[in-house]
């Protein structure tokens, strides 16, 4: 048993750090040089499935209507969904600047509001290039023409861009961000690497007919996440080597992370639940392996109590892990000019042991809150 347990921890921790070398490679790969463009032709449509956000929907309005995109290219579009504050009446005041409003107006139940109302929005956009973000998001004046650019460029049909968190109010908030930074960077990483795995809805831009070729959410529209991930997915299958990450500050997005340990649980069961639809196997033997990675750590370091010799295989595996980390995420950090939070591996790396392997099962479980509701 000794032997076996040894084996798979050292196996686990020498795999994970093959893992991130591979994904450090591939941020650096991922720089991208300037793409402004001197004459935009694109028409391009913002879409927002908002509900409930009276406190953040007019922040975001005012970054979208302060963009140095050409005006009459853009078009704005703002679903509501049900909200019950005053979201709507806030959207309605910004009419006379060209901010659409579409309020869903659905009597049966559904699993997955926001798909819905995505599109629906886009049955009303003129755009043929779609930029989806999130109501509580913010954004630099360069945002548009930035990915725009871009795409006009590279010949792309769909772009994945930066989301970080900003004006973190605790250390829980600043672990946060460095976690979700990781996530970014991966996502980035693999797709500059050639593999299309993850993405970020807040921060995500495709072709109108692209959508539409690909059957838009059919098939994964019975699962209230995945309007990002899920989508990409099948764009990947039909345009490979056509999907870019946009590396560049002008592009990033802004939100908020989760102010308490419930909101965390809930949108991370919420982005693990994602994972019963992967059809790609090597996302599927990516997530096991660092699962198997964690789970190895929080096992040696259990063992490691009643023997000593399992405390020793403990710390050395988790000294690689600590040192591979902080080799992954300080390019990451720096390019998100926020390299301060490195500081904070040493209070993640043990919180994400742990949460990992809780939420690794707790994705399985179907049902979670979001925005007030329970779905799956």
């Amino acid at each position: 048993m000794i032997a076996l347990i040894s084996f798979l921890s050292v196996f686990s921790i020498g795999l994970y750090v093959v893992l991130l070398i591979y994904l450090r490679i591939g941020w650096a790969r991922a720089t991208t040089g300037p793409v402004a463009s001197p004459s935009f032709t694109t028409r391009v449509t913002v879409l927002i499935a908002a509900r409930n956000e009276e406190e953040n929907i007019g922040k975001t309005i005012g970054d979208l209507l302060a963009q140095d995109y050409p005006r009459h290219l853009v078009e704005i579009i703002i679903v509501d969904d049900h909200s019950t504050d005053n979201t709507a009446a806030i959207v309605k005041s910004y009419a006379d600047q060209g901010v659409k409003l579409l309020q869903l107006q659905l009597g049966e139940a559904l699993n997955s509001y926001k798909k819905k109302a995505i599109a629906e929005a886009i049955k009303l956009s003129t755009g043929d290039f779609l930029m989806a973000t999130d109501a509580d998001c913010r954004m630099g004046t360069s945002w548009i023409s930035t990915v725009v650019g871009f795409y006009e460029q590279n010949n792309l049909v769909m772009i994945s861009s930066p989301v970080t968190y900003f004006q973190e109010k605790s250390v829980f908030e600043r672990m946060q961000t460095l976690d979700f930074s990781s996530l970014i960077g991966m996502g980035g990483a693999f797709m500059t690497n050639g593999f299309a795995a993850t993405c970020n809805g807040a921060n995500f831009a495709y072709r109108k007919d692209v959508f539409y070729e690909v059957g838009g959410f059919t098939g994964i529209d019975e699962l209230a996440s995945g309007d990002d991930e899920l989508l990409l997915h099948k764009v990947a299958v039909k345009y490979p080597g056509r999907i870019g990450f946009l590396k560049r500050r002008e592009a990033i997005v802004y939100t908020h992370a989760k102010p308490n340990l419930k909101e965390f649980m809930q949108q991370r069961r919420r982005w693990a639940s994602k994972s019963t639809k992967y059809k790609d196997k090597r996302m599927v033997a990516f997530a096991l392996s660092v699962w198997l990675c964690n789970f190895m750590l929080l096992l040696t370091a259990v063992l490691g109590i009643f023997n000593f010799y399992f405390l020793k295989l403990f710390l050395i595996t988790i000294g690689v892990k600590y040192i591979i980390d902080l080799v992954y995420m300080t390019p990451i950090m720096n390019f998100l000019k926020r390299r301060e939070l490195l500081w904070y591996v040493s209070f993640t790396l043990p919180a994400n042991i742990i949460y990992f392997i809780i939420i690794g099962f707790l994705g399985k479980n179907k049902k979670y809150a979001w925005k007030g509701r329970m779905v799956k």
